[in-house]
């Protein structure tokens, strides 16, 4: 497969799955626009199916199998949101997915992918361990393997989210992405800078195990530790013989801005009092950096991906009971 994604490829993903996603809603936030001093508008991928963008990226990679190769089924390693993407996928296509976890993965997301049809396994404490486990079962049982974010089909799947923010806002100037294995921002950029190059892409991530960040640092894929973290969405690696993101990355984000877990937690509480939305704390961290001042240049019209709210609720609840007294209007 030819290692350069264009824009086109992207425009052909849509297509494919535009019967299986739903094309989410752009919502401008009052207070939030007021806050930063720029119209200040959400993407709301929350709202798919599964409660992530993930089903984007699932679906492109899934409409590409034969025959034979759902009737065997198809196995993925993840963080939660992934695995929960794939497992509903399969099941809505007619095929089987087993699901490789860490043990870092929280319980209610083992529980959601359970729900929609997945078969959970849990190994390791890292990403990379399940992912190791996930290739066993690929050669043991002939399984295909759905890949995170390093992937053609994945990254497409994903830029669909980079076509409908230049259709609803085509004046653009700053989208803000979560990042992690660079999946999405990857995707998201290719398309809106081959589309407006002068906006600027800005990748956000926690300050404790930012495996893209670590590695656009060190000018080469490296591995991280796995650390608790609000945003756990957002832990694992980028694969030290990473194919795809790290070099779109390198090209087209504009930069990557840390945040710590004060910050998400109190981007979590401000969403909840201010937008009435539930998040996850990987999804928050756009409006964390925002809030702490950390994002310069916005320009007039910013875009923030909010990618997922597959949150436990007693800790969402605990967040918002620390935090609420903090968060000024």
């Amino acid at each position: 497969m030819d290692n350069k994604i264009i824009a086109a490829d992207i425009f052909e993903a849509r297509k494919r799955i535009s019967s299986l996603i739903y094309k989410t809603p752009l919502r401008k936030s009052i207070a939030l626009s007021k806050r930063v001093g720029a119209h200040a508008y959400y993407k709301l991928e929350f709202l798919q199916e599964t409660g992530s963008f993930k089903i984007r990226g699932a679906a492109n990679f899934l409409v590409h199998l034969d025959h034979s190769q759902l009737s065997k089924g198809v196995v993925a390693y993840s963080t939660g949101n992934h695995g929960k993407a794939t497992a509903y996928m399969a099941t809505l296509i007619g095929s089987k997915a087993k699901i490789c976890l860490s043990q870092n993965v929280p319980a209610h997301k083992q529980e959601e992918i359970k729900k929609v049809g997945g078969e959970v396994i849990v190994v390791g404490k890292s990403q990379d361990e399940a992912e190791i486990r996930a290739l066993e079962l690929k050669d043991r049982e002939g399984l295909s393997v759905v890949p995170p974010f390093d992937h053609p089909y994945i990254i497409m799947g994903q830029g669909t989210i980079g076509l409908e923010i230049l259709e609803d806002l085509p004046n653009v100037d700053t989208v803000i992405v979560p990042v992690s294995g660079g999946g999405l921002i990857s995707g998201i950029a290719t398309v809106i800078k081959i589309n407006k190059s002068n906006c600027r892409i800005i990748g956000v991530s926690m300050n404790r195990g930012a495996a893209m960040f670590e590695s656009v640092q060190q000018g080469k894929p490296v591995q991280v530790e796995e650390v608790e973290t609000l945003a756990d969405s957002l832990q694992g690696g980028i694969l030290l013989d990473n194919q795809y993101t790290f070099d779109i990355v390198r090209k087209y984000v504009d930069d990557i801005i840390l945040v710590t877990e004060e910050e998400i937690a109190l981007a979590l509480t401000y969403v909840f009092l201010q937008d009435h939305y539930i998040l996850e704390g990987a999804a928050a961290v756009g409006i964390a950096a925002l809030l702490a001042g950390k994002v310069r240049d916005l320009g007039k019209n910013v875009v923030i991906v909010l990618t997922g709210n597959n949150v436990d609720n007693n800790q969402l609840l605990s967040v918002i009971k620390n935090n609420k007294d903090k968060i000024i209007n």
